[in-house]
């Protein structure tokens, strides 16, 4: 469990729960799962002591609830935010090799695990996974960033690179920090599926790997259902944003009107990623569906070819097999130059076949 202290330009992290909290700014309770679990009890006696509410059963079940969806809860004292976030991590030394016959790599390591906040007034409580480099990446920027602004005092504090200005802020940093996640797979997805497009639409390799390919767009349709999750959730709060009033504090106004801001900014982010989805798949189904086409004229071009052949051989076996025939009395059966004749009309007659044919294109292949 990680506590810091939040005021104007100072980050301060603490070792343990404080007994009041700071005259000024917030506070940031950033544990695991785990963590939260096992001090439970120490947390809600100090959000009794600190603003005299705590955390309702229900809302402490969805924030140990790892198979929760995204989603937004209130109640009269603090919002309640989970926000899946997306994961591509390294496979382990000890896990076995991914077969080649699976799905794209991205999508075989793509999971999700949800993140929860509990938004006071002056405290922000965020629940992580065990395993999650969120709370520690964003923990390293912002004491990073602190300590430029007080180096740099004359600079600007406000915008993406500043130090939150309440605990509300700092949830929406924190969940843009987990988004850029999914703009960052974007490439990597384009690149592994245009692959296989590229297998796909190539008539002179056979495509074998449905059941990857199956694979691969099951996983685009949940990612698609996981950005709607996370853009109803971010929408829900923007609504209870806009039915807020801005406090009597100097700067309230603006500091309410930067929320939505960023609000937005956040949202426009998970849409982008939901359209680069939509594309994919999108891109996928017509290259499946281009590839049967491809598929269909070649077969049409063989069968066109070998239907060709056949009618051009029929009538020379047509003459064969007069010839062929067991009676005594045949025309030419008896002349010298009888079979040179009937050779030489059966060539006259395939060559006249081949022309026609080819004029018609019945012999043409298609363009590819």
């Amino acid at each position: 469990m990680r506590i810091f202290s939040i005021a104007g330009a100072r980050v301060t992290p603490e070792t343990d729960l404080p007994l009041q909290l700071p005259t000024q700014g917030f506070l940031w309770v950033a544990c695991s799962r785990s963590a939260f679990e096992a001090h439970l009890d120490p947390i809600q006696a100090a959000l009794e002591r600190w603003c005299g509410r705590s955390l309702v059963d229900l809302h402490v079940s969805d924030l140990l609830n790892a198979q929760l969806p995204s989603h937004f809860d209130y109640s009269a004292h603090y919002d309640l935010m989970v926000f899946r976030r997306l994961a591509t991590p390294e496979p382990a030394a000890t896990e076995p090799p991914i077969n080649k016959r699976q799905g794209p790599p991205a999508l075989q390591r793509l999971h999700t695990s949800p993140v929860g906040f509990a938004v006071f007034d002056r405290i922000l409580i965020s629940v992580h996974p065990d395993d999650c480099a969120v709370r520690d990446a964003y923990a390293q920027r912002l004491l990073t960033t602190a300590e430029q602004r007080l180096a740099e005092p004359d600079a600007r504090s406000t915008g993406a690179r500043g130090v939150p200005t309440s605990p509300a802020d700092m949830m929406l940093r924190i969940i843009s920090h987990m988004v850029d996640g999914y703009l960052d797979l974007r490439r990597i997805l384009s690149r592994q599926l245009d692959h296989w497009q590229t297998q796909l639409l190539n008539p002179r390799a056979r495509f074998v790997r449905w059941e990857a390919l199956l694979q691969a767009r099951a996983a685009l349709h949940q990612l698609e259902s996981l950005c709607d999750d996370q853009r109803t959730a971010l929408l829900n709060w923007g609504e209870s944003l806009n039915s807020e009033q801005p406090g009597a504090e100097v700067g309230a106004t603006r500091d309410l009107e930067m929320l939505k801001i960023r609000n937005r900014d956040v949202l426009e982010h998970i849409d982008r990623v939901a359209q680069h989805v939509r594309r994919l798949e999108h891109n996928t189904e017509s290259a499946v569906q281009m590839h049967f086409n491809v598929q269909s004229n070649r077969t049409n071009d063989i069968m066109r070819t070998l239907t060709s052949l056949t009618a051009i051989f029929l009538p020379l076996n047509l003459i064969a097999a007069i010839f062929g025939m067991n009676f005594e009395f045949i025309p030419w059966l008896h002349q010298a130059s009888a079979f040179w004749w009937t050779l030489a009309s059966m060539g006259l007659i395939a060559l006249s076949l081949v022309l026609v044919f080819w004029r018609k294109r019945y012999l043409a292949k298609t363009g590819e």
